[in-house]
């Protein structure tokens, strides 16, 4: 009887482990559910952020040259190089858009046995968050920054410096609408509310009222009374339109204009920006391309010779500004 109830103790204690463990085996399994579920959840929030973002950008290295031997036409032998990089990070989610855009640029241009010079010099940084309104509309706020990377000189006269990283910069915050075709070829960006800044980060040449800047102020002997202003606000309206298509094969033509005025000081004087780019592939690495800017900024003079009674007598005035740059060189695009 003894032995009897002591082995149907022994069975239901056995029993009762095995109750337990299954038990057990069941809580692993489902915890083991669990994990894999949070897994799966962390795996597509990553994968959703991944889908909002679309980044990507342009890296090139642009060359030109040219030689002249016995050449009785005469020429000067040159050699130039310009490194560019484009890059973009647009967000998009809903109807809110966040475009961002980061330009850089420089290049040096030799010729004969002079020393190297600079042909291309940039630093551009430009952020829109926009927010769906109708149609093609969406209301925006802009924010864009641009300097240099290196030293401008009074070639070929002298070598004083006449502009360097931050002297000058311009900074411009905007609100207003912009309206986007449907493939996004082609934009138009008005604000009538736009804060405009120039920084001139040098003492001299803020003196001098490079730029648009006060100038100092002095007495009769030349001493300063009063150091020229480092910065200089201005308030009014923007414009901003831009077109990028791919106008035939292996062809891209990408344009931009910018306009402002400045409410508080002749306003009827527009500032203009104009660039333009033709970008034209070879193949998948060598690449053709041509690049012209147009600025005309009443605020900003230039050296202007004039003559009168056939004497020629230096001074400055603001001019229309122009750039030009062909080349061909490597360009890999991601």
């Amino acid at each position: 009887m003894k032995k009897s109830l002591l082995i149907g103790l022994l069975l239901i204690a056995a029993n009762g482990f095995a109750q337990t463990d299954t038990i057990q085996k069941k809580m692993d399994s489902v915890q083991v559910k669990i994990d894999k579920l949070e897994d799966t959840k962390d795996s597509l929030k990553a994968a959703d952020t991944v889908r909002y973002w679309k980044k990507g950008g342009l890296v090139g290295l642009n060359f030109s040259q040219a030689s002249f031997t016995n050449w009785a036409a005469g020429g000067v032998n040159s050699v130039s190089l310009t490194a560019l990089t484009d890059l973009f990070a647009n967000y998009k989610r809903g109807k809110n858009s966040w475009e961002n855009t980061l330009v850089m640029a420089y290049g040096l241009i030799q010729s004969d046995h002079a020393a190297p010079r600079k042909n291309e010099d940039k630093i551009e940084l430009t952020s829109t968050y926009g927010r769906f309104a109708d149609k093609h509309w969406s209301y925006t706020v802009m924010l864009n920054a641009k300097t240099q990377f290196d030293n401008s000189y009074n070639y070929p006269d002298d070598s004083t410096v006449v502009s360097h990283f931050l002297a000058p910069a311009y900074g411009l915050f905007s609100l207003g609408m912009e309206y986007k075709t449907t493939d996004k070829s082609f934009s138009f960006l008005v604000s009538p509310l736009t804060g405009k800044f120039t920084i001139v980060n040098d003492q001299r040449l803020a003196d001098a009222g490079a730029f648009g800047v006060d100038p100092a102020t002095y007495d009769t002997s030349g001493a300063v009374i009063t150091h020229g202003a480092m910065i200089r606000y201005e308030l009014g309206g923007f414009i901003k339109m831009m077109y990028k298509k791919e106008i035939m094969k292996n062809v891209l033509l990408a344009t931009k204009v910018e306009l402002f005025s400045n409410y508080l000081d002749r306003p009827q004087n527009i500032d203009v920006n104009w660039e333009l780019q033709l970008d034209m592939k070879i193949n998948r690495f060598l690449v053709a391309s041509i690049s012209t800017q147009m600025i005309y900024d009443h605020d900003i003079p230039v050296p202007v010779e004039r003559t009168i009674n056939n004497v020629v007598v230096p001074g400055v005035g603001p001019r229309l500004q122009f750039k030009e740059v062909l080349g061909i060189g490597i360009a890999y695009k991601f």
